[in-house]
């Protein structure tokens, strides 16, 4: 008799987690930052963190959403909440967008998409009218026990920042 499983559609390495909602206890992650020093989200346990996922450093609407939330820093932190953006760009790369656009938030590396994934921000995805797999822009809201209060999946870079302001309630 054959194996029950062989009946299953076989799952690609690239297939995403199960998307996150609110609720969920946020998988705990160690990656390292732009210097190469480790940070790990429990760390942050006792804070919110908004916790963002974008492709690709210095390209134009990672970048945007970067310096949205660089010029949002302040209100942010001022209520508690701490960000960290991830990307499966190297520590070296994400030096120079660092560097170039000013950003004083952490910047992790997750080069094999194991955190991405885990996140179900790495997946299958419509770009430019055609199907492809990569990085899906998502961005989490965590309350200081570590818990999502918000998954955004599918974002746009602009605006976004001005629209979990607005839904954490925050005033610019």
């Amino acid at each position: 008799m054959p194996d029950p499983s062989s009946y299953l559609p076989a799952m690609t390495e690239t297939a995403a987690a199960a998307r996150l909602t609110s609720g969920d206890t946020a998988p705990d992650f160690t990656l390292p930052d732009a210097d190469g020093n480790e940070v790990s989200l429990s760390s942050y346990r006792g804070r919110r963190v908004v916790v963002y996922f974008y492709p690709a450093a210095s390209t134009p609407g990672c970048t945007k959403q970067a310096c949205d939330f660089r010029d949002s820093l302040a209100l942010l932190n001022d209520a508690g909440i701490d960000v960290l953006g991830i990307s499966p760009d190297k520590p070296a790369k994400l030096v120079k967008f660092r560097d170039n656009e000013k950003l004083t938030f952490p910047l992790l590396s997750d080069p094999d998409r194991a955190v991405l994934a885990a996140y179900g921000a790495y997946g299958e995805k419509t770009l430019y009218g055609k199907k492809t797999v990569g990085v899906i822009r998502s961005t989490f809201v965590l309350d200081a026990d570590g818990r999502v209060e918000k998954a955004l999946y599918n974002v746009k870079a602009t605006g976004h920042v001005a629209k979990i302001i607005r839904d954490l309630g925050l005033s610019t």
